[in-house]
């Protein structure tokens, strides 16, 4: 007795059934009894025949429709250049070498006049700026100073005893320095008659500057000084009652008018 089954004859064989297939020569028993197959009802092999048949069937049109869908490259977009970032990602163009320039030279005679510019313009500068550290060391510098730090007056520029004193006493201790008031050039310097010993000053005011009684002279003359050069120290030679300087101001050289000294610091802003 044959039994239909989705397509699939049935032959009965004892207990056994075997199905019957035209495509294929050869058949395989199956053995299930005849006793539990039931007519009109599909086997559970049948039912899941159709199903695995579907899924092929929906994989293999979405395949085909993904296929479809691309593009395929013109001979244009062949030919067309791709920078190498766009390959390899924006991260990598740092691995990517820049394109070498052509390489430069100079010959060595041309290097040497480079080196020696480069060094006269070195020259030049440190020159201006020695010269600019001069010119502002010098504009600080006093023009005028005190002949003695921290003396006491004792004679004025005034009579005194009956006749006329030329100059300033100014005390102080033993071997004070004693200073050239301004700028100039040592006229004399050594033995002077009544100061034991003087030192006659040529300043750049056209005045002469006297200082007389001290112990050591520190110049000789033709020496060039400025204000504030140390030239003697103090002491108490000649015709002295004590250790103190003798400062004298004649006005326009050697020769000129004794004028009062103290008027002269003054009017240089030296106040004593």
């Amino acid at each position: 007795m044959g039994s239909r089954n989705t397509g699939t004859t049935l032959r009965s064989r004892g207990d056994q059934v075997e199905p019957l297939s035209s495509n294929t020569t050869t058949s395989t028993p199956i053995s299930t009894p005849i006793s539990t197959l039931r007519p009109g009802r599909r086997t559970p092999l049948g039912r899941r025949r159709p199903a695995a048949l579907l899924a092929a069937l929906v994989i293999g049109g979405l395949a085909a429709a993904g296929i479809g869908t691309q593009t395929l490259p013109s001979a244009a977009d062949a030919d067309e250049t791709v920078p190498i970032a766009d390959l390899i990602g924006a991260e990598a163009e740092g691995l990517v070498e820049p394109p070498l320039n052509p390489q430069e030279a100079i010959t060595e005679v041309e290097a040497q006049a480079r080196l020696d510019e480069v060094a006269a313009s070195r020259a030049e500068r440190a020159a201006e700026e020695e010269a600019a550290a001069e010119a502002a060391a010098e504009a600080a510098r006093p023009k005028v100073v005190a002949p003695v730090d921290g003396a006491r007056m004792t004679t004025c520029y005034c009579m005194r005893w009956g006749t006329m004193h030329w100059g300033l006493d100014l005390a102080a201790p033993m071997l004070t320095p004693e200073y050239a008031v301004e700028d100039g050039v040592v006229v004399r310097a050594g033995a002077a008659s009544g100061f034991g010993q003087a030192v006659y000053i040529l300043g750049v005011s056209g005045d002469v500057t006297v200082y007389g009684h001290m112990e050591k002279i520190l110049v000789d003359a033709g020496d060039v000084v400025s204000a504030g050069d140390e030239i003697a120290l103090l002491g108490s030679r000649g015709q002295s009652t004590g250790p103190h300087l003798h400062f004298e101001v004649h006005s326009g050289g050697m020769d000129g008018k004794r004028i009062d000294p103290e008027e002269w610091l003054r009017e240089r802003g030296v106040d004593l």
